[in-house]
């Protein structure tokens, strides 16, 4: 049970309820972390801009954000944001087997030498202190240039704000996220 009670939809005011229902059009479901934001409308706002311009159509695929925000979450620990980047890359249609074998990266003939430089750098980034090296660094601009680094980066970033938020507030999983983790045998607890 989350730590603070979601605002119930009919509560919200016409504009934050828009931005939740884009959310809820992107993921598939109302999603809980967005309803207890919604209690301070400019932090709303701020992370709705952050969340449409980071996940705005690009250069770096959508499945493989979700994927650097899975693995970036998981090494975080934060539950909630596992399971929503998990089902998130199963939307973007990154196919079941390698979300499940994603912390077989390294060594799964499903990652190529570009994903692994990428989900490494994820992994080093969710970790307290930073564990990125400069040579996985210079590895990941083996594959990404300059700009897609950038957005690389800002998945990270924006994963470090909703990995925080989610974990603190316990935010509860919704059923659809939830329901794909067990589907998967994505953990679901802590």
């Amino acid at each position: 049970m989350s730590r603070l009670d979601p605002i119930p939809l009919e509560d919200l005011s016409d504009d934050i309820r828009l931005m939740v229902e884009k959310g809820e059009a992107m993921m598939g479901f109302t999603p809980n972390d967005a309803l207890i934001m919604a209690r301070n409308p400019a932090v709303m706002k701020a992370v709705s801009g952050l969340v449409a311009a980071i996940y705005a159509p690009s250069k770096i695929e959508a499945g493989l954000k979700r994927l650097i925000g899975h693995v970036n979450s998981t090494a975080a620990g934060c539950i909630y944001c596992q399971v929503h980047t998990a089902h998130g890359a199963h939307n973007q249609g990154v196919d079941d087997a390698k979300i499940k074998a994603v912390w077989e990266y390294e060594t799964s003939d499903l990652f190529t030498d570009r994903e692994r430089a990428a989900l490494r750098v994820a992994q080093g980034a969710g970790q307290t202190p930073n564990m990125v090296t400069d040579i996985e660094f210079a590895d990941l601009k083996t594959y990404f240039d300059d700009n897609e680094i950038v957005e690389i980066v800002s998945v990270i970033a924006m994963f470090g704000f909703l990995n925080r938020w989610n974990a603190t507030l316990a935010t509860e999983l919704e059923s659809t996220p939830l329901n794909f983790a067990k589907q998967t045998g994505l953990k679901t607890d802590v």
